[in-house]
């Protein structure tokens, strides 16, 4: 039987949220033992997806975000949920200068596979990406 865990957080819209995500799955992903490199890949990853949505979705204050962490079949998977609609996700060029908009660009890079879907449950979009992980 394949091995598969998986939990979520429910956490606010706010400017502390990317430091608390990026907490929460580096206890996760120690407490199932991932690679290190493999671990700082998907806090990166997951970093870069919260701050979008604190910063990007047009969804109604006082909404918060869904954050979750799965790992299955030699993926391990990070995924955040808001109630902003879901729409065609591309990366940005940016100028060398630009301190702002990599996110999505370093997300198409750094996985494996990634997109944009609607909500499983509820209102809104879910933006995962998916990486290869050991163990």
């Amino acid at each position: 039987m394949p091995q598969a865990d998986e939990i979520y957080w429910l956490l606010p819209r706010s400017l502390r949220t990317p430091g608390r995500a990026r907490t929460l799955v580096r206890e996760q992903l120690a407490s199932w033992e991932v690679d290190d490199a493999q671990a700082a890949t998907a806090e990166l990853l997951l970093s870069e997806l919260v701050t979008n949505a604190v910063r990007h979705a047009r969804a109604p204050q006082g909404r918060d975000l869904g954050v979750r962490l799965a790992r299955y079949d030699g993926v391990l998977r990070v995924e955040v949920a808001d109630a902003g609609p879901a729409v065609k996700l591309t990366p940005q060029v940016v100028a060398d200068c630009d301190e702002r908009g990599r996110g999505l660009a370093i997300v198409a890079a750094l996985a494996e596979r990634w997109g944009c879907c609607p909500r499983r449950h509820g209102i809104g979009k879910a933006v995962w990406a998916e990486v290869p992980v050991r163990g």
